[in-house]
């Protein structure tokens, strides 16, 4: 059995991903990534704790789903029964695995409001062409929020995940 995120198996791949950013992008100040259940965040920890320590990284999370930064801020795990927000792919819970990456490496994790998330989310579409679920558009919407934290460094924005019904995009009426 290998657990969707709470696996070094699946960690390890999600490392890549931060691996290939350095690879495309070179030395970056912060690295910002999505955390539901921390599998994205943990490679991220993984990878830069071992080829750029100087990398500061933050996660970022919905506000209406904020178990890890709940978590993060009482040092231990603190579980949240039915969260609900748009950024759906980001309501599951951290575990051992996961939290150690996180209580360990991660600099602070950063929340965004429903309506930040899709306001990033329409950005990224209309400015950049790229479709991507409401989870993805998380990093982004908590830069925006932070202005002054990342302003004048070199940030890498980790967007993952495309699973969006076109029907339904947030900022649609029904």
């Amino acid at each position: 059995f290998v657990h969707l995120y709470n696996d070094p198996r699946v960690i390890s791949g999600q490392a890549t991903c931060s691996l290939e950013l350095l690879e495309q992008v070179g030395k970056l100040d912060a690295v910002v990534a999505p955390i539901g259940g921390g599998g994205m965040v943990s490679g991220t920890c993984l990878a830069l704790s071992n080829v750029a320590p100087e990398t500061k990284i933050y996660a970022a999370e919905p506000k209406n789903a904020d178990d890890a930064f709940r978590s993060f801020k009482a040092g231990h795990i603190i579980a949240d029964d039915a969260p609900v927000t748009v950024a759906d792919g980001l309501k599951v819970p951290l575990k051992d695995l996961t939290w150690h990456f996180v209580s360990s490496h991660v600099e602070d994790i950063l929340l965004a409001s429903e309506q930040e998330i899709v306001d990033a989310m329409k950005l990224i579409w209309q400015r950049m062409k790229i479709v991507m679920e409401p989870s993805s558009a998380v990093p982004l919407a908590t830069i925006l929020k932070n202005k002054n934290t990342f302003a004048g460094k070199r940030v890498g924005v980790i967007i993952t995940g495309g699973n969006v019904d076109m029907n339904k995009l947030p900022w649609m009426k029904s």
